[in-house]
């Protein structure tokens, strides 16, 4: 088994010939892996399928067994969203903010890669595609450490990656992956010297031991406790369409909604209307008194653990509030800070939304299932980062570069 040490030299051995590369070749090696990927969908999916045995066999909680499963269209989707990156502007080279100085030097700031990237994730096989492909064009290499859970997924996939790129001439070591799965050597690659920035992709759990264990920089990707808040002019058909959406449509991801806020003077109106729809789709509810006052006892007592879960299942958290004041306190205390949306046709209250709540993406009368690279226009994404510094929200390629300063001059010196 390749040791992390030997994956680490290989990786920044093959870096600087990936990020003098042109557009044009990197592009080339893009869409060999959108087309690999098409061409040998079959193999991909039985790959997957022992994983999902083996997770089936574990008693792998139903969410994190969507998560981990690979289907002909997600395969069709993670294809196009390395096309979509293709068609991106290429950022590296990029000269941001020239200015001329008295002296006459000419100052700008050029977009660089980063170097060696690191992506720890858990049973999630599309980033294993998502994360590579968005390395490659940002001219980065990359060492991905993904789930035991999805080891044989993510070694094909791997090494369709690896062929495709050096079919066009790039080098393959550009992306490595470690098969060790142990959880020693996960804390080990947290350490790990050729790496210049390490991104952890998962659930609290996860991102806490990297947080608290690294010793290379990191960008934290956080948990998706989102919100849906039903303000008091509210439309109530378009606030159960959305909420119905931002729960249900795909709840085991960090961007589905956990926690339902309604107005108090609208309660009586929209709680039945979307309780309804919610049950039909099997979604169990834990709310305030007041909400199993409008409800019944089908509804479980809400608990303070309830209003800052994460609960990536089909269960939601429900709270009647007095005000517009009062929701955006108890988001702005609950929040893991992705992902909030207000349904409202009051143009104050939306503004007071937008301004007050400080979450990475923030929504009036959507869904909040749209914080996501590929929505967003930024092809795939790397992971969605909750804290404020570097980079926030969905990571497209402009978060996977740094810069340097460049400064032309003409014969000056300093006195």
């Amino acid at each position: 088994m390749t040791t992390l040490d030997t994956l680490g030299r290989k990786a920044k051995a093959a870096q600087p010939q990936l990020a003098v590369a042109g557009t044009q070749k990197k592009n080339e090696a893009l869409l060999a892996i959108a087309q690999a990927l098409e061409s040998r969908q079959e193999e991909i999916l039985e790959a997957n399928l022992r994983d999902i045995n083996h997770g089936r066999q574990m008693g792998m909680a139903p969410g994190l067994l969507d998560r981990l499963t690979l289907t002909p269209a997600r395969i069709a989707s993670m294809a196009e969203g390395v096309r979509q990156i293709v068609r991106l502007e290429d950022p590296i080279g990029r000269m941001d903010g020239a200015t001329t100085r008295p002296n006459g030097l000419q100052i700008g700031k050029m977009r660089v890669p980063m170097g060696v990237i690191g992506i720890i994730y858990e049973a999630r096989p599309n980033v294993t595609v998502d994360a590579a492909a968005l390395c490659l064009k940002t001219g980065n290499a990359v060492i991905l450490r993904g789930g035991k859970e999805a080891a044989s997924s993510n070694m094909f996939l791997t090494d369709l990656m690896r062929e495709a790129v050096e079919s066009t001439g790039l080098p393959a070591d550009s992306i490595q992956l470690v098969t060790d799965t142990a959880r020693e050597t996960a804390v080990a690659m947290m350490k790990l010297k050729y790496l210049d920035v390490l991104i952890p992709r998962g659930g609290a759990g996860l991102i806490r031991t990297v947080v608290e264990n690294a010793t290379v920089p990191v960008i934290e990707t956080g948990v998706g406790n989102c919100h849906i808040y039903i303000d008091r002019s509210a439309d109530v058909d378009m606030g159960v369409a959305i909420l119905v959406n931002a729960k249900t449509q795909r709840p085991s991801v960090c961007n589905a909604a956990e926690s339902l806020l309604v107005h108090a003077d609208v309660a009586e109106a929209f709680l039945p209307a979307a309780a309804q729809q919610l049950w039909e789709r099997g979604v169990k509810l834990r709310g305030c008194e007041a909400t199993r006052r409008i409800l019944g006892s089908r509804v479980e007592p809400a608990t303070e653990e309830d209003y800052g879960t994460e609960y990536l299942d089909l269960i939601l958290s429900i709270r009647v509030v007095p005000s517009l004041d009062e929701a955006i306190a108890h988001i702005n205390r609950y929040s893991s800070h992705h992902s909030e949306a207000i349904i409202t046709q009051d143009y104050h209250s939306s503004q007071r939304f937008l301004k007050e709540i400080d979450s990475a993406a923030v929504y009036v009368n959507a869904s909040t299932r749209f914080t996501d690279g590929f929505e967003f226009g930024f092809g795939a994404e790397i992971g969605i980062s909750t804290q404020k510094l570097h980079a926030r929200g969905p990571m497209g390629l402009e978060a996977l570069t740094s810069f340097k300063y460049v400064i032309y001059g003409d014969g000056q010196i300093r006195g």
